[in-house]
């Protein structure tokens, strides 16, 4: 299935960072979060990606079309570096589609922008272009390809941040406080699955998960899907300081392909080189 990916926005929380580059292209390690995602949905077979630009789209596309592969693959070296024969590849399979959907467009906005490009697929996928998860896609597109009559589905995560939920009357008496993890609640946390008829829900100005997703809900139409594992949003400073410092202990639960043949991660000396110099 393709992928559209929402990587237009500005990233304003990440203030230390969206001045120079867009929120997509902060990194991880040495690679951008955008590619950790995009690396993802590789690993399930779904490598034809449409990426919704609009801040900075200059830089992704030179991102990609400048893309280095002897960063993340092993290689040979020869000819003083006039011959290098990659030993294997990150992206050599993958078709992008890049897409300029506007510097002030929101996500509903910034898919209709595609939706030519979505001729003829039944179901595609579609995500934020800001949140890693370990949740094995397959068993979700599987169980809502069952579901034939619902139009839409997301990943549905409960958080487990330290905040605690308040109920109160009109007064400010409290009723009722109890921590986030307990409270039964849960979050929109990307990750959709949509069939076409999304965009018979759509009108112009719309944003995805407001308007057409609450018409969605008027015809029962709308899904999620429960996940229990490692789920992860880079909104701020401090949430990239935390993924980084999993990474920096090499076994980034969002790795699946790093798991998928049971081996643990191994950087390449390239690899090590590029952490350890964006960590000074």
């Amino acid at each position: 299935m393709k992928v559209v990916l929402f990587c237009g926005g500005m990233g304003i929380r990440l203030r230390e960072y969206s001045d120079q580059i867009p929120k997509p292209m902060v990194p991880i390690g040495y690679r951008p979060v955008l590619w950790n995602i995009m690396k993802y949905y590789a690993s399930y077979g779904h490598k034809d990606f449409i990426l919704c630009l609009g801040y900075k789209a200059d830089v992704i596309k030179n991102y990609f079309i400048n893309y280095d592969e002897t960063i993340s693959n092993d290689f040979v070296f020869t000819k003083g570096g006039r011959n290098i024969e990659l030993l294997n590849s990150d992206i050599s399979d993958w078709k992008i589609t890049f897409v300029d959907t506007g510097l002030n467009a929101n996500i509903g906005m910034r898919l209709m922008q595609v939706k030519e490009h979505l001729k003829g697929e039944k179901m595609f996928l579609a995500n934020y272009s800001d949140g890693l998860t370990d949740m094995h896609l397959p068993d979700m597109i599987d169980w809502f390809s069952k579901n034939p009559d619902e139009t839409a589905a997301f990943m549905a995560y409960q958080p487990t941040q330290s905040f605690h939920i308040v109920q109160r009357q009109d007064d400010g008496v409290v009723t009722n406080i109890s921590h986030i993890g307990s409270s039964g609640l849960h979050i929109n946390a990307g990750f959709f699955i949509l069939r076409n008829e999304i965009f018979d829900y759509m009108e112009y100005g719309d944003e995805l998960v407001d308007e057409p997703f609450n018409r969605l809900i008027e015809k029962n139409k709308l899904t999620s899907w429960e996940h229990k594992g490692f789920w992860a949003s880079m909104d701020t400073f401090k949430d990239k300081r935390v993924l980084d410092d999993i990474y920096a202990q090499g076994n980034a639960p969002w790795e699946v392909w790093t798991k998928m043949d049971n081996q643990p991660k191994k950087r390449t000396r390239m690899e090590k080189i590029f952490f350890n110099y964006a960590a000074i």
